[in-house]
């Protein structure tokens, strides 16, 4: 996603716009690692990048979770795992979304998966059935499972989204793609981390994120250390609009240290 047109680095060359990323946000979602399992080569050059301090949250490929549904995966996680061993302490979290399908019946399969997943990462699981938000004892015993194995639970907010019929192209096509979910705010971990999408005016988005600034600044005030991705339908302020979030939480945590200054980025010329 660091190299989404409408950023400052999409003017850079490709093997400099993570670099850029990284010097405006400490954290990106790894959602292309979903697709294909990335060459080591390519990802020693995420990490040549970045600071040891960076934090990717990397999706597991679709091979695992969605085509095979965690059963009969050894070959490709263990591909995927050496794949993103150049990282190091930079993948944070690895990321298990589940298709809206993996429903009740399923947990004892992720169950299974997660026990057997190396210590060497942390994990953290999105699941999208109704069932998981509706139903208390189906969300507790979600919750007893990932608690096993100290995994986090990422909810995606999308409830500002959805809150009134699109306006816009970007908005029409999120509105037929994106997970329509009952709101979930509990932290199972001390690295919570949360997905927030919001709309195509600015107002509306921070309006919505309201509550992820109270819950963020208690979340800090507890002593954990939080992770929050901010989208909009075109993704094309995200970064501006992460940096802002992360202002309005210093504003009441002032101990929070602040996200680093980028350098402005210079045209490409042939000089």
């Amino acid at each position: 996603m660091w190299s989404h047109r409408a950023w400052p680095g999409h003017g850079l060359p490709p093997h400099e716009r993570l670099r850029d990323y990284a010097a405006r946000c400490t954290a990106v979602e790894g959602n292309t690692t979903f697709y294909a399992t990335p060459a080591r080569q390519t990802v020693a050059n995420w990490a040549e990048q970045t600071d040891p301090d960076f934090r990717f949250v990397l999706k597991l490929p679709k091979t695992v979770t969605h085509e095979r549904r965690l059963t009969d995966v050894d070959a490709p996680l263990r591909a995927f795992l050496d794949a993103i061993e150049p990282l190091g302490p930079r993948a944070d979290t690895l990321w298990i979304q589940l298709p809206g399908s993996f429903g009740p019946a399923d947990v004892a399969t992720l169950g299974r998966f997660l026990r057997r997943l190396p210590t060497t990462h942390r994990y953290a699981v999105e699941v999208r059935h109704p069932a998981f938000f509706t139903d208390t004892a189906t969300a507790a015993g979600l919750e007893a499972v990932l608690a096993a194995v100290a995994a986090e639970w990422i909810p995606f907010d999308t409830t500002a989204f959805f809150a009134s019929p699109p306006t816009s192209d970007a908005e029409r096509d999120a509105w037929t793609k994106k997970p329509r979910l009952p709101l979930r705010t509990t932290a199972l971990t001390d690295r919570p981390i949360v997905r927030y999408l919001g709309r195509d005016a600015t107002e509306r988005t921070v309006e919505g994120w309201q509550r992820w600034v109270d819950l963020t600044v208690g979340w800090l005030r507890e002593g954990r250390s939080p992770t929050m991705f901010v989208h909009t339908p075109d993704n094309a302020d995200a970064p501006t609009l992460a940096r802002r979030f992360h202002d309005e939480i210093r504003a009441r945590v002032p101990e929070l240290a602040p996200l680093p200054e980028p350098i402005p980025v210079e045209p490409l010329t042939l000089f």
